[in-house]
């Protein structure tokens, strides 16, 4: 299997499998002299750990990250720095129950990617997903807390803050938006009272054996005006890419996206006007932050769409290996809305998409 890594002047490559004995990333491309520790990374994995609550899957997993290499600290100095090489991540699995997949090894879960995995390679590791997995992800979430210590070292402090905006066909109101409501509740929730409707509506489909969908917006603040490159390096473009890249992703919008198809010129223009520290304020931000692949100085904006979890418990027709039709039910542990850890892991590839082009555009403009 390739393609396990991405970036170019900050690259992450990961490793592992979800009932693996382990799972790692090499973070390569960070520059010298960041204070990192073990510590600045695990407040991030501990957003996205599961067994956290009812609404997600009850697989018990610590998700402690070690360093292995890449940072250095003797006796004279208060704290680890990096070094400029690799930086070498990892995480134990601990909690793996691979006896809750025997009974649909030989089996396709509709909306899996079980039958195209099997297509391309002829093998495939059924339990827990294997590669395919969204334990894939922890990795991601380590890697963009070293992007955030990179983005804040060159950039001062940079903020990078997810919410989730719509469960199914459940929305929040805009005009309740808080991001202090964001950590109050089990969803990541900017509306305290969606959040609260959401428990019930959530319970629901749960207690079902049935799943939902998602709808998360990812929102950075403190990015300057330049990074991305026009045409086949577009800041938009890659994130797009990266968010994509997510397991369960089925569509990215950048701002207004989509909504802008409907708008009129101007409607959709973001005007501007000179500010009185002698850069320009936008009176809008319909673009999301980006326009013709460049930052303009304005929060970056990007919605992603994660489909409902495929493992449910409700019967579904499909084949097995052979070719004979028969039906499935997926037991075990699965999220009935994987949107809600998917919040911490769409902050991390914010992260690391950002930190990858300030590298780039430090490269060529300094």
């Amino acid at each position: 299997m390739s393609h396990n890594t991405f970036g170019h002047l900050f690259r992450v490559t990961t490793f592992g499998e979800s009932h693996g004995p382990a799972i790692g990333c090499v973070v390569d491309g960070c520059p010298p002299g960041i204070a990192l520790t073990e510590a600045d990374i695990q407040p991030y994995m501990d957003k996205r750990r599961p067994g956290q609550s009812k609404f997600v899957t009850q697989r018990q997993e610590p998700d402690a990250v070690k360093i292995l290499s890449g940072t250095f600290q003797d006796e004279r100095m208060p704290q680890p720095l990096t070094t400029g090489t690799p930086i070498g991540l990892l995480i134990e699995n601990v909690d793996q129950r691979s006896k809750d997949y025997s009974e649909i090894r030989d089996k396709y879960r509709p909306g899996h990617a079980d039958y195209t995995y099997e297509a391309k390679y002829g093998v495939r590791d059924y339990r827990g997903g294997g590669r395919q997995s969204a334990r894939e992800t922890a990795l991601r979430v380590a890697a963009g807390a070293v992007a955030r210590k990179v983005l804040d070292k060159l950039y001062g402090k940079v903020t990078i803050r997810g919410a989730l905006v719509q469960m199914g066909t459940e929305r929040i109101v805009r005009a309740n938006w808080s991001w202090n409501e964001v950590g109050n509740n089990p969803f990541f929730c900017p509306d305290a009272k969606a959040a609260a409707a959401w428990e019930i509506y959530l319970e629901g489909i749960r207690k079902s054996g049935s799943s939902v969908g998602a709808i998360i917006e990812v929102v950075a603040e403190g990015i300057p005006a330049g990074l991305g490159a026009p045409i086949y390096a577009k800041l938009d473009s890659e994130l797009a890419s990266a968010l994509m890249s997510i397991n369960a992703v089925k569509a990215v919008e950048i701002g207004d996206g989509f909504a802008t198809a409907a708008m009129t010129g101007e409607q959709n223009a973001d005007e501007m006007r000179m500010g009185n520290d002698g850069k320009p304020v936008f009176l809008s931000n319909h673009a999301g932050g980006i326009l013709g692949g460049i930052s303009t100085g304005q929060p970056v904006v990007a919605r992603f769409a994660v489909k409902p979890t495929s493992s449910i418990l409700s019967p579904r027709r499909t084949i097995d290996k052979s070719g004979a039709e028969t039906e499935i039910v997926t037991k075990g542990r699965h999220d009935p809305c994987v949107g809600i850890r998917a919040v911490p892991v769409g902050e991390a590839m914010m992260a690391v998409v950002l930190a990858d082009h300030l590298l780039r555009h430090r490269a060529q403009c300094g």
